[in-house]
């Protein structure tokens, strides 16, 4: 099973991520796919495998999508991992999900939060302007309705919503086994 993490930009997706793989580091039956991106490092940021446009541009993915002017791509062995029933755990674009379901079976956790919680956590990041912001907040992509979806709600404490999504998670390995 292959489980795509998605959700709007401030809604906690790294957070909730990281929690979970802290959480299930010693279940084998989760992989936590490390994305490679044509940004370089960042300490503090997302944990993923820089590299340049070059390289990337001759490495084989199982997914990739560009976005904000970078590449990103999913690395081609999570088949591998799928096809031995592993739950494999991707961020990713929603603009993938189609293609992922194509080639594997999949699931999706979108994670959110309302409006206002998103603002001030973009608003916090310091990396965008106001308008910036707005602009983030009224964007709206539609999920397809051929892929099941399970929601998040990531509005409170750290610990509630890392519950929340390692339940989803949960649901998700039980589902492949089925």
């Amino acid at each position: 099973m292959l489980v795509l993490v998605v959700g709007p930009s401030g809604a906690g997706k790294d957070t909730l991520l990281n929690a979970a793989r802290r959480d299930l580091a010693t279940d084998r039956r989760f992989r936590f796919v490390r994305r490679t991106i044509t940004r370089s490092a960042d300490p503090g940021g997302e944990d993923h495998e820089p590299v340049t446009e070059a390289e990337f541009l001759i490495r084989d993915f199982a997914l990739q999508w560009g976005a904000h002017g970078l590449r990103y791509g999913i690395p081609a062995d999570i088949a591998a991992d799928i096809a031995v029933g592993i739950v494999v755990v991707a961020n990713v674009s929603r603009g993938v999900i189609e293609t992922a379901a194509a080639h594997f079976p999949t699931r999706v956790i979108e994670v959110t939060a309302p409006p206002e919680v998103l603002a001030t956590r973009l608003a916090a990041r310091g990396r965008e302007s106001a308008a910036d912001v707005a602009a983030r907040l009224t964007r709206s992509v539609r999920l397809p309705d051929s892929v099941p979806v399970e929601t998040v709600m990531n509005d409170a404490t750290l610990a509630e919503g890392s519950a929340r999504f390692l339940a989803a998670l949960t649901r998700s390995a039980e589902g492949a086994v089925q």
